[in-house]
C-alpha cells in the first residue's frame, strides 16, 4: 500500500491506542516494514517524541521477549527494547484502568533502578549489574495495540514492545545482596499458581537483559540514565486481566506485587 512511512505507523500506533481499538499489524499494510528494524525502531523513537512532546517524562526502559516462554508464545525470536514513560506508573493499590486499555496481559518481571549512568558498546552483565543501585519486584501491563497480539518482531518494536502501564513491588533489594538467576516468581492468579520461574528464564541472567538493553541503545546513540528504571522482560507467559481479576507475583526475596483487574 503507498503512502507508509515512519510519521503514518507512528500516528496508526497512537490512533490505535487513545481510541481503545486494536488493529491489522502495520506489516499487513506496509509490507517493507517487516524485517526492517530500522524503520520500526524509527516508529518507537517518533512515538516516544510525541509522548514528551504532550509532556509525559521519559523514566527509562522496557525489554520485551527476553525469555523463550515469551519468544515461543509471541512466535519471534528475539528480544527488543522500548522506553518507560511516567505515564505507564500504576501506583501501588490501583487497579489495572480497564477503559483506558484495549486487551490487557500482565507477566511478572525484576526491576532495576539505575544509580549510574551506562552505555554501550562493550557493556558486560557484570558491569551492567554494578550500575544498579536496587532491584524490585515488578508486574507490567502490557496491551499490543494489534489484534489478537498478532505480530512481527518489527510491529512490536513499532507498538512500543505493547507497552501500557507497570507496577512496582515495595521491596528494594541491592543486586549484591541477591542471587538474581536463582530468584524465583510465583505467578498467581485468583488465588491459584498458574506459572512458575527465576531470573535465569530472562537471557540466563536478568542483567544479560540489562547490558544487551545497554549495548543495543548505545548503538543508537541513547545512554541509560542514573534513575532509570529498567524492566528487564516477563518472567513467564503473560495472562489476561480482566475485571474482578486478581493476580499476585510472590518473589523469594524481593517480596509479593498485587495487582487487581479492576
Amino acid at each position: 500500500m503507498a503512502g507508509w512511512d515512519v510519521q503514518r505507523a507512528a500516528s496508526a500506533v497512537l490512533d490505535a491506542e487513545s481510541s481503545r481499538t486494536d488493529r491489522v499489524p502495520l506489516t499487513d499494510e506496509w509490507p517493507e516494514l517487516d524485517g526492517r528494524l530500522d524503520l520500526a525502531y524509527a516508529v518507537q523513537d517518533e512515538l516516544l517524541g510525541r509522548k514528551l512532546a504532550a509532556g509525559q517524562v521519559r523514566t527509562g526502559v522496557k525489554l520485551g521477549l527476553t525469555a523463550r516462554a515469551k519468544q515461543r508464545q509471541m512466535n519471534v525470536t528475539s528480544p527488543l527494547t522500548g522506553f518507560l514513560t511516567d505515564a505507564m506508573v500504576l501506583p501501588a493499590g490501583e487497579p489495572v484502568p480497564q477503559d483506558e486499555l484495549i486487551h490487557p496481559r500482565v507477566e511478572p518481571e525484576i526491576v532495576f533502578v539505575l544509580g549510574r549512568p551506562l552505555r554501550g558498546p562493550g557493556v558486560t552483565a557484570a558491569t551492567a549489574l554494578a550500575a544498579v543501585e536496587r532491584v524490585h519486584g515488578g508486574i507490567e501491563v502490557i496491551d499490543s495495540r494489534y489484534r489478537d497480539f498478532r505480530f512481527t518482531l518489527a510491529d512490536v518494536v513499532a507498538d512500543n514492545a505493547s507497552s501500557a502501564r507497570f507496577v512496582l513491588g515495595p521491596v528494594g533489594r541491592r543486586p549484591e545482596d541477591l542471587d538474581l538467576a536463582l530468584e524465583a516468581c510465583l505467578l498467581e492468579v485468583d488465588g491459584v499458581v498458574v506459572d512458575s520461574a527465576t531470573g535465569a528464564a530472562v537471557q540466563g541472567h536478568p542483567a544479560q537483559a540489562l547490558a544487551l538493553a545497554a549495548n543495543t541503545l548505545g548503538a543508537r546513540g541513547i545512554t541509560l540514565e542514573p534513575g532509570w528504571l529498567v524492566l528487564t522482560g516477563g518472567l513467564t507467559p503473560a495472562v489476561t486481566i480482566e475485571p474482578g481479576t486478581t493476580v499476585a507475583a510472590h518473589f523469594t526475596s524481593l517480596g509479593t506485587v498485587h495487582l487487581s483487574g479492576g
